[in-house]
């Protein structure tokens, strides 16, 4: 009987077991870190996946918004500062990724996300004079950041939440590259990290969750020696007063939720970082101009679950849907 790995956003497939000969034996690790439940398997001894916690552990440790030990967490509170080599990489690979997206990713959100309660669970839905004020502070571009020091203007607040698990999946991967392991699965509470196949020479099989279905997935979606991430509504949300569901993706545009007919969005692509961020942007974007921002950039795979059914899919993709889930698959041209 096949065993299924519902996790936060992703349903990680069940022939691990069925694998073939491993040139290693098949170890797991489960742990916490950076507020979800993270589980790595890899060919690879218990020593080494212990080394590849360790790496998530330290970039947690400096970037967390919300810890006090934290090097982001001076920052905001000092209005800047000099931060690690580290740190410092991340920064600007970061606001890299925001110019990239147009502002459509933006690490500069904190200060709306908090005003949500999305980062205390005290859920609130501020008035449109209130959240147009704190979008009048959002703008990456006005992070100066220079060598190791950086400056925040009166007022802004940064959070890196957006990129760091892709990141430190990433940066996990490396780690374990580096020292021999051919093949692994690293899952960071759905953000999901791939080293090459499984042993047997087959694809990792990924299934994108069902984002009007927690215990369902829209499809399934081979990966190989990729990044794998999914952002959507369904993560982290409320139902205020009104009636109506808010959710912790916002537009920084606006200050309020992204509500632009999509539901979910999946990138897959080399850079686990770059998957990260540019998930929160397409989900922002919606879907046409999604769709400009991948002919344009290029360099990703993507698929897009919409309010109105459809799962819009780019050609690059080994992907296959779930017939019950009903979405309608549009394969993109190239």
């Amino acid at each position: 009987m096949k065993k299924w790995y519902f996790l936060a956003i992703f349903a990680l497939l069940p022939a691990l077991a069925s694998c073939g000969a491993a040139p290693t034996q098949r170890n797991n690790l489960g742990f916490f870190a950076m507020d979800t439940l993270m589980e790595f398997s890899a060919y690879a001894d218990e020593a080494l996946l212990a080394g590849a916690r360790d790496v998530v552990m330290d970039i947690e440790r400096r970037v967390s918004a919300t810890s006090e030990e934290s090097e982001l967490y001076a920052l905001n509170r000092d209005g800047g500062g000099v931060v690690s080599a580290e740190t410092a990489a991340l920064l600007s690979e970061a606001l890299s990724l925001c110019r990239e997206t147009g502002g459509a990713f933006d690490i500069s959100i904190y200060p709306v996300v908090r005003a949500w309660g999305f980062t205390t669970g005290n859920y609130r839905v501020p008035s449109f004079d209130e959240t147009a004020a704190l979008a009048e502070k959002v703008g990456y571009a006005r992070i100066r950041l220079d060598g190791r020091e950086v400056a925040l203007p009166g007022g802004m607040e940064i959070d890196l939440g957006g990129v760091a698990k892709g990141y430190a999946g990433r940066e996990a991967a490396n780690y374990l590259r580096e020292r021999g392991v051919a093949s692994a699965l690293l899952n960071l509470g759905g953000n999901v990290q791939t080293i090459g196949g499984k042993p047997d020479g087959s694809a990792w099989r990924v299934a994108v969750r069902d984002p009007r279905d927690a215990a369902a997935y829209a499809g399934v979606v081979e990966v190989r020696d990729k990044a794998a991430v999914t952002s959507g509504g369904y993560e982290r949300h409320f139902t205020a007063d009104d009636g109506q569901t808010y959710w912790h993706i916002m537009d920084p545009a606006t200050g309020r939720p992204a509500r632009n007919g999509i539901l979910s969005a999946t990138v897959i692509a080399d850079d686990g970082a770059l998957c990260d961020a540019f998930s929160t942007a397409l989900f922002v974007m919606g879907a046409e101009r999604a769709e400009r921002f991948w002919r344009t950039r290029g360099g990703f795979d993507m698929i897009l679950i919409t309010e109105s059914g459809e799962a819009i899919v780019t050609p690059g993709l080994s992907y296959q849907p779930e017939d019950a889930a009903g979405y309608a698959v549009r394969v993109l041209e190239k």
